[in-house]
């Protein structure tokens, strides 16, 4: 972060022009880190913990159930609330890409019909006064509307629930119960983030993992923020 930061200070422009993307291929959440070694599948296997009767003693504040619990409050982040969050942001940036294009284009039409126009009722008229109508509304609905702003508000959002994934799942890889932070400290850390009590959190962890052993897709966001 220290040595991005840097750079960013020393080249800010050539910098802001790579990170800050106006038209991706596609949306992916706003990073300023890079991407964990460790892949998905390898994690696969301790995500699966459900909750059971036979916990460990607590210690540094963590239990077996507290475990459990944010591995299914992560898979809710990930599965419902990042994911709508890049689904709703790829929308709005096949409409801010469209609207990008169509607002030049619209006004080159208009310029070359009101070229080639003879008279007040030629069909060259028409089409610059219809063309011309259509790139002025266009560029008041992206510049008015703030497609741009929407599209990096749903990136952001992507992002945060990104980094509340990730330190998690960096909590959870430490097996040294007593390396970690304090276990209830972090849980309410947690159901801050997301807007919720602790016993709201506790229920969203049951919700999910009874969803899971059913093999239902839970109806409910993690967060309660936004």
């Amino acid at each position: 972060m220290e040595k991005v930061l840097a750079l960013d200070k020393a080249y800010p422009l050539p910098l802001l022009g790579v990170m800050l993307e106006k038209f991706p291929k596609k949306l992916e959440p706003a990073s300023w880190w890079p991407n964990s070694s460790h892949s998905d599948e390898s994690k696969t296997e301790n995500e699966n913990s459900h909750f059971d009767g036979n916990q460990r003693q607590g210690s540094n504040g963590w239990s077996d159930q507290l475990e459990a619990e944010m591995r299914e409050v992560v898979e809710v982040v990930k599965t419902k609330d990042a994911q709508d969050y890049v689904r709703l942001g790829n929308i709005v940036l096949k409409v801010n890409k469209t609207l990008a294009i169509s607002g030049p284009l619209l006004t080159a039409i208009a310029a070359l019909g009101s070229a080639v126009v003879g008279d007040w009722s030629s069909g060259g008229m028409v089409v610059a006064a219809a063309a011309g109508s259509l790139a002025v509304a266009v560029n008041a609905l992206e510049h008015g509307g703030q497609i741009g702003m929407v599209f990096e508000m749903y990136r952001n959002s992507a992002g945060f629930f990104g980094v509340m994934e990730e330190s998690i799942r960096g909590t959870l890889e430490e097996t040294d119960w007593e390396k970690r932070e304090n276990g209830q400290v972090f849980e309410r850390k947690v159901a801050l983030k997301l807007g919720r009590s602790l016993s709201q959190l506790r229920q969203l962890a049951a919700k999910s993992s009874a969803a899971r052993q059913e093999g239902i897709s839970m109806d409910e966001y993690a967060s309660k923020l936004f």
